[in-house]
């Protein structure tokens, strides 16, 4: 495709003046005025004709990414022939998972008709990101033409839950609890199984002792305990319509995966055995109970697939599903968020049926942008509608988890930037309280 630049358009109108001139002044020879705007456009059909005509254009393999993550794609141009310019532009597709700068258009300096250049782009969501097409146009030798040229492409790379927090932070978070004494010492001395049967030493806890031992040896015996492990940790996440919603720019389900992720990698190392269940209208997935830490990449290809939902969630049919599959005590971390009486209602039913068997946990995070809407201060009418609403949706969220603390269900409230670091302290702690 080729068509003019603006500066051949701006040089054509340009002209516009000096015919309408001799039009007035010379009547008789009106015809004179357009040689401006004919030579222009002869000038125009050589640029057009002359220099490079065709382009090549390619963008090199993108390895998997994280969600939040920026991607650096190398474009790479080759304008092959005489007359080559001193620059290029680039345009990829738009893309449902991507944002890119300037609408993924790029400038790229050539040298002797090649170059190369990175395009950022920062994806947004999960999924598989297919590149198919790609724009390239250059201008003529005097600039009065674009030569333009769509290439096909083809371009695929997955999109993967953010496993960033588990690489940079995860080992730092077990090295702190570790040193805090929780996991260091959690074989022996603290848990629910029975390890052995020691001769009782100041600073043991009295409870522990054995009278019937103590009496048959004449001394006193404790019984030393180990934490229990094997535990079943299953983490339930709902994957409805209002987690899919936006905070700190990315989807509040993308930042429950992360969570999940890093807590899961802990339980792994702890010896625990996890699950994954997803859910919104119905469940989506149901994984099997996985151990070891080697498990970690199955349950990171697991996540991957939760796909972001428009429906409303259904919690009754997601957590009585999950609960029949259950055939011993275990702990579900359930990430959700609701904004009304109505849906937080069924949930509270459907809580107050799993916590007669099984540790609950649920995890919410806390909407920032509601909290500062409700404490600014009103300038304007409208600003006092907003305060007046956004304290009633808080106020019906505090209900609704004041409700799941009556139940016995744990819960955890955090910032979207620390909901794994404090997941995974709170799964520590249940787990030295032994209330597994």
């Amino acid at each position: 495709m080729i068509y003019p630049t603006r500066a051949a358009v701006l040089t054509a109108a340009a002209g516009a003046p000096v015919a309408l001139m001799v039009a007035v002044f010379l009547p008789a020879r009106w015809y004179a005025g357009l040689a401006w705007p004919v030579a222009v456009l002869l000038l125009t059909l050589i640029d057009a004709f002359t220099g490079v005509r065709r382009g090549e254009a390619r963008i090199d393999r993108i390895p998997a990414a994280s969600v939040g993550a920026t991607i650096d794609a190398k474009i790479t141009v080759i304008l092959a022939g005489s007359g080559a310019p001193g620059a290029a532009e680039v345009a990829i597709a738009a893309n449902p998972l991507l944002a890119a700068e300037d609408d993924g258009r790029l400038w790229i300096p050539l040298v002797a008709g090649k170059g190369a250049a990175y395009l950022p782009l920062t994806a947004l969501r999960r999924g598989k990101v297919h590149l198919e097409q790609l724009w390239l146009r250059w201008r003529g030798p005097l600039g009065l033409t674009w030569k333009q040229q769509s290439i096909p492409i083809d371009t695929s790379f997955a999109i993967l839950p953010d496993i960033r927090p588990v690489q940079q932070r995860g080992a730092q978070i077990f090295q702190r609890h570790a040193l805090q004494g929780l996991i260091a010492q959690i074989d022996r001395g603290d848990g629910a199984d029975f390890e052995s049967l020691v001769e009782f030493r100041s600073g043991m806890d009295r409870r522990a002792i054995d009278w019937k031992q103590s009496a048959r040896h004449a001394k006193l015996h404790a019984k030393e305990f180990r934490t229990e492990r094997n535990n079943q940790i299953v983490f339930a996440i709902d994957a409805g319509r209002q987690m899919s919603e936006p905070v700190g720019g990315l989807p509040r389900v993308d930042r429950a995966v992360s969570a999940m992720l890093l807590t899961a990698w802990v339980a792994l190392k702890l010896g625990d055995r996890v699950a994954l269940h997803a859910f919104d209208s119905r469940p989506r997935i149901a994984s099997g109970l996985i151990s070891g830490a080697a498990s970690f990449a199955e349950l990171q290809q697991l996540a991957a697939g939760i796909d972001y939902s428009s429906e409303e969630t259904n919690y009754t049919f997601g957590l009585t599903t999950l609960a029949t599959r259950l055939t011993r005590r275990s702990m579900i971390v359930l990430f959700t968020e609701f904004t009304d009486l109505t849906s937080a209602d069924f949930m509270v039913r459907a809580a107050a049926r799993i916590v007669q068997t099984h540790l609950l946990l649920v995890v919410v995070l806390r909407d920032e942008e509601v909290e500062a809407i409700a404490d600014r201060e009103p300038q304007e009418a409208d600003d006092v509608t907003r305060a007046v609403t956004a304290a009633g949706l808080l106020r019906d969220r505090r209900i609704a988890l004041t409700r799941l603390q009556h139940l016995g269900v744990h819960i955890i409230e955090s910032e979207y930037d620390r909901v794994g670091e404090q997941l995974v302290a709170g799964y520590v702690d249940l787990k030295r309280r032994n209330l597994l």
